[in-house]
């Protein structure tokens, strides 16, 4: 069921799932306009000969301009979403292309120029005149009005989107807001008392209880995106066996690698292995529902690019930075799940593959500070950071982490800054941690 959703989501997420939805929408408003058209008589006289067209030379006139229209700034629409794209791709990195191709209003916006176009040619076909028969769809007529009215206001909001979404600080809180949305969904519970599961098993001697050690091999190339976790641990509880993860979401398989070990008392048929394989996604591209280390390497190659020497724009630099610590400070305090999957029957069933505190520290900060020799004040900044997430670290191995990285960034600091007010400003800064 975890696998559907992940799909469900994978489609809601592509360009083409919702302006399809709106153009057979407006495929069905049309033939059923139509059809009340039909039923219905609708007064020409009074207030009606205003909203209601006359003529069957002006209704052609009207649905014919319309459509002409819509198509015509669909292409236009098409094109500025393409230069945006671009614009994003070269300045701020082409992993982030993906970002504006999710944005809700860009998919409604093609949709609606094109549906409309649709719409009045569907209306249009239904027009007759005739000898016998005069047929005028003078209320699907006036929704195509209604539309090309909307499709107007929809182009101006569509155009102030496009200007402030290419901007690097609205970039940067998009991509900072759906990590703080992943975090809050893979780490929901707050750190507690609790004592870890790592000490109160032994693996060992689980393990020495399986007769059989099944190697399952990867069926194909390509990253690792999604594990339907509840699925497999149901499928070990029914085999009474003990599945051992080699690599988590977001890692690389080549095609035959050991993706992980089943161990398991009876004999395994092939097709209870691949039923194993069928809850783990591959595909071509890393996803962010179960990797959140992609979604903070976007914001650390915004960051990476912006201390190139070609762009040198440190402030945009220390906003990722800025964005990144709001992460890694609720990670401080945040429960990471145990490696260890147990059942309802307290018997260990999954030995996973998982990301730690110290791993998103590295993720969010390595790459920045690698980049940031030479830049004073990234320095300056990224050791402000990390005396920040220090206050809110509540286990003594994160510290040891966020010393690690003090460490690290004092040392960039020491062969690239020259001037010596900074660099004492700098070790200043690093002994309120270093001393403690």
């Amino acid at each position: 069921m975890k696998k559907l959703l992940f799909f469900w989501n994978e489609l809601k997420n592509t360009f083409w799932f919702v302006p399809i939805l709106i153009i057979l929408l407006s495929i069905l408003l049309a033939i059923g306009f139509v059809y009340t058209d039909q039923i219905a008589k609708f007064s020409r006289t009074g207030l009606g000969r205003f909203f209601f067209v006359n003529s069957i030379d002006s209704a052609r006139s009207i649905l014919s301009t319309i459509s002409g229209a819509m198509i015509g700034v669909a292409g236009t629409v098409f094109s500025v979403t393409l230069v945006a794209l671009t614009l994003a791709s070269s300045q701020l990195g082409p992993r982030l292309i993906r970002n504006f191709m999710y944005v809700r209003l860009n998919q409604i916006v093609l949709g609606s120029y094109i549906s409309t176009y649709l719409y009045c040619l569907i209306v249009l076909n239904s027009i007759h005149q005739n000898s016998d028969y005069t047929f005028i769809p003078s209320l699907s007529i006036l929704v195509a009005i209604i539309a090309a009215i909307a499709n107007i206001i929809l182009l101006i909001v569509f155009i102030h989107q496009i200007a402030v979404s290419i901007q690097a600080d609205k970039v940067i809180s998009d991509v900072s807001i759906s990590i703080s949305k992943q975090v809050k969904l893979l780490f929901p519970d707050k750190m507690g008392d609790d004592t870890d599961a790592e000490k109160v098993l032994n693996v060992d001697a689980v393990l020495s209880k399986y007769s059989n050690i099944i190697s399952v091999k990867c069926p194909q190339s390509g990253y690792l995106q999604y594990i339907d976790g509840e699925s497999l641990l149901k499928m070990m509880t029914n085999s009474e066996a003990l599945f051992e993860l080699n690599y988590r979401p977001g890692d690389y398989l080549v095609e035959g690698i050991e993706i992980g070990k089943l161990y398991t008392n009876e004999k395994m048929e092939k097709e209870e292995v691949a039923k194993i394989l069928f809850q783990f996604v591959i595909g071509k591209t890393k996803n962010s529902q179960q990797d959140l280390e992609f979604s903070i390497h976007q914001m650390v190659e915004i960051a990476s690019r912006a201390l190139s020497p070609g762009i040198n724009d440190p402030y945009t630099a220390i906003t990722c930075i800025d964005n990144l610590t709001a992460t890694v400070c609720y990670l401080a305090q945040a429960k990471f799940p145990s490696k260890y999957r147990i059942d309802d029957k307290k018997e260990l069933r999954i030995i996973a593959d998982t990301i730690d505190f110290e791993g998103v520290l590295d993720a969010s900060f390595n790459q920045i500070r690698q980049f940031s020799a030479g830049s004073t004040a990234v320095i300056i900044r990224l050791m402000e950071v990390l005396l920040i997430i220090h206050e809110f670290a509540t286990k003594e191995n994160y510290k040891k982490a966020i010393v690690k990285h003090v460490k690290m960034t004092l040392n960039v600091g020491k062969q690239s800054i020259k001037e010596e007010n900074d660099l004492e400003d700098l070790i200043e800064r690093s002994k309120k941690i270093m001393i403690e």
